[in-house]
């Protein structure tokens, strides 16, 4: 059913798209309580709100983006590499790149839940190779329609396990890119608590560890969803130092800040693994 789904809005506009996108976004709203509670919090949480009017504004925005990021997603999965790349209106800061391939000691792509994150491995993968971290879906007949979804162009795709760890590690020795989802949350044991606007997180650990093994630059990747369909931009911002699971926080923060209307407020960000607690 959802590969059907996926293929009947492959063919639609985007500005469609994202019009019934914004519509499921605000069913999800009524329908889910729970979630939308998260989001409330966690918007709250950020301090990025002056005052509850310019809250509720951005919530509203938000409940619509978040229906348009579920519906493009789907899409993009379906269309080819040729026409997701029709969208992308500009990229900036392109120097970055070059800057880090010069040095061949590889990239680190941070891509947080900001914005369409899958237009931007589909945009490197257009020039150079990459190696995208993944988490497998729970449910297993959903893997063909992810794996061929984002293998486009010269994305190659590595499971959250040691085997995708090597990957990853295999690819930066080479000098090429690697993409991860920072603001995931990482399985029991593969992080630390670190605060995330304040408020302890369970954070992601490989990230730090794989720049600090390999000494590759760090670039954090924006794919900004343009209004009215009229497709993205994408921005691309150095990150000076992702030593610690907090310093990484930090450069999420900061990504967010560009377009808070555009992150997946949704997110449990602060979800408690079982057997990973934060310290008293």
């Amino acid at each position: 059913m959802l590969t059907l789904l996926s293929k009947a809005l492959a063919k639609l506009s985007l500005p469609t798209i994202h019009h019934i996108g914004s519509a499921l976004g605000w069913l999800l709203h009524w329908c889910t309580p729970a979630s939308t509670r998260i989001m409330r919090e966690n918007l709250n949480q950020s301090g990025l709100c002056a005052n509850d009017t310019e809250m509720n504004s951005v919530l509203r925005t938000n409940i619509g983006e978040t229906g348009k990021a579920i519906l493009e997603t789907l899409a993009i999965w379906q269309w080819p590499q040729e026409k997701a790349l029709s969208f992308v209106k500009t990229c900036h800061n392109w120097h970055l790149v070059e800057e880090a391939l010069a040095r061949g000691k590889g990239i680190i792509f941070l891509t947080p839940h900001l914005g369409c994150f899958e237009i931007t491995s589909i945009y490197y993968a257009s020039k150079n190779p990459i190696t995208v971290l993944f988490r497998p879906p729970k449910k297993s007949w959903l893997a063909p329609l992810i794996d061929s979804g984002r293998s486009k162009g010269q994305v190659k795709l590595a499971p959250a396990n040691v085997h995708g760890v090597r990957s990853l590690m295999q690819a930066l020795k080479k000098g090429e890119a690697i993409g991860i989802l920072p603001d995931q949350i990482p399985n029991e044991g593969d992080g630390e608590w670190a605060d995330f606007f304040g408020k302890p997180a369970y954070t992601m650990t490989l990230a730090s560890k794989l720049a600090e093994k390999t000494g590759a630059a760090v670039i954090m990747a924006f794919g900004e969803r343009l209004a009215k369909g009229a497709g993205y931009e994408i921005h691309l911002s150095a990150v000076e130092s992702i030593a610690t699971p907090a310093l990484l926080n930090q450069a999420i923060e900061t990504q967010i800040r560009q377009k808070p209307t555009q992150y997946l407020w949704r997110y449990n960000r602060y979800k408690v693994r079982r057997g990973s607690l934060p310290k008293a």
